[in-house]
């Protein structure tokens, strides 16, 4: 299990006007993936792509600059951080001076790049200009009038069409639901899911992501997840899982998993 008795959730905070990396809590990948039956080498590469809305710090006079930062951090990283410590930390920053945008770009990745144990990149996207949201392509799994009355998470609900067809598609919903493992608050994501191999049935596909609704965990572990039960309950050629979570706290976290593709990242209108 993960050691969440080391982080902020859950617990009054102390917000630090001066510079604090120490905060930032990295928690090991292998205790979640041990869970999921991952060991050694990874059936997935990919990216968790983070957005803080409210990165501030004050430049070499004093005056306050903002930016929107874009972080990527590789799946293949031991630690993933957990989320209020790095608002805590990018808080830590808003009342130090830096030469430049440069160089607080510089500090950010040396610090994240340590908490993660890899390479983590930054990149400024400017708060006045305009990023056109987008819509997901291929078929909405939301539109499959269902039923439903199981809300908790079960494998059991994939099965492939009948009867069988090999198909390449990509499938989306915006139900995804799931819940912070310390809090338990909810937090709301579009998944959109990329194969080929055996077609997947859609009805039981949609019951699957609904049954997240009550499930605790990380959004990394969620979509790793996902990526596994699909892959040992269908047996795809390849396969690409990727969440969109809506933001929380300023920060948002977007999770990139696949057998072949390279990461990008679209902007959703919920973001």
């Amino acid at each position: 299990m993960f050691g969440y008795q080391k982080t902020a959730l859950g617990k009054d905070t102390e917000y630090y006007r001066d510079y604090r990396p120490q905060v930032l809590c990295p928690l090991p990948r292998q205790d979640g993936r041990a869970a999921l039956g991952l060991i050694g080498d990874l059936p997935f590469q990919g990216v968790d792509i983070w957005h803080n809305y409210e990165a501030s710090w004050l430049n070499a006079k004093g005056k306050p600059q903002v930016a929107i930062v874009q972080l990527t951090i590789p799946a293949q990283s031991p630690y993933l951080i957990e989320s209020k410590s790095l608002k805590l930390y990018f808080n830590s920053l808003n009342f130090h001076r830096f030469d430049s945008a440069h160089a607080y770009s510089a500090l950010v990745v040396k610090d994240l790049s340590q908490a993660a144990g890899a390479p983590v990149s930054l990149e400024f996207l400017a708060v006045d200009q305009r990023y056109q949201s987008q819509g997901l392509t291929g078929t909405c799994l939301d539109d499959l009038d269902i039923s439903c009355d199981d809300y908790v998470l079960t494998d059991t609900h994939l099965a492939l069409a009948t009867p069988t067809t090999h198909v390449e598609e990509t499938v989306y919903s915006h139900l995804l639901r799931s819940n912070c493992p310390v809090t338990n608050q909810p937090d709301w994501g579009s998944v959109r899911i990329h194969y080929r191999g055996q077609q997947l049935d859609h009805t039981a596909l949609l019951r699957y992501l609904i049954s997240f609704r009550e499930h605790n965990d990380f959004h990394e572990q969620c979509v790793e997840r996902i990526f596994v039960d699909i892959m040992r309950h269908c047996q795809p050629q390849c396969l690409t899982v990727q969440a969109y979570y809506t933001r929380r706290g300023g920060l948002d976290i977007n999770p990139f998993r696949s057998t072949h593709e390279q990461a990008h990242f679209q902007r959703l209108i919920r973001q």
